[in-house]
């Protein structure tokens, strides 16, 4: 066991850990957070999507040693309710979620995406996005989010 520091969402955390254990597992166990979820457990669905200093990971698979003095935002800590991300903003005004259990990892990975490429190409978007998973099919209101967010970040 380890004490491993970070900071989520701009708040100091600290966990007493096996360094090998998932970040996931910290965030929702050990710091009781609802944000992100567990998927798949095996990096292919994007659930569990976190930003590690910014570069969006998935959880479930990033050991939580790896969080060791580095920044871990959740989709939480990505705007507020009075003040959202762009990104969350245009999810709402083209209300996309269904269940909602994905949504997670789309606002993650679409936020670092755009800020990395802001005037991204609709094909550059879906090969940004193309490794998470909709069950319930809103993929193109996914992506029609997405150009929105785009344009509000202009």
């Amino acid at each position: 066991m380890s004490t491993i520091k970070f900071t989520v969402n701009g708040k100091a955390a600290s966990v007493e850990a096996d360094p090998a254990m998932p970040l996931l597992y910290a965030l929702r166990d050990d710091l009781k957070l609802d944000n992100p979820h567990f998927g798949c457990g095996l990096a292919q669905c994007g659930a569990c999507t976190v930003h590690l200093d910014g570069e969006p990971v998935r959880a479930c698979v990033m050991p939580v040693s790896a969080a060791q003095g580095k920044a871990v935002v959740t989709i939480s800590g990505l705007g507020t309710p009075d003040k959202p991300h762009p990104v969350q903003k245009a999810w709402v005004e083209e209300q996309v979620p269904q269940c909602g259990y994905c949504v997670n990892g789309w606002v993650m990975t679409s936020a670092a995406f755009l800020k990395k490429n802001p005037k991204a190409s609709d094909a550059e978007i879906r090969e940004a996005l193309s490794g998470l998973k909709c069950r319930c099919g809103t993929h193109v209101s996914i992506l029609r989010a997405v150009k929105r967010a785009q344009a509000m970040m202009a």
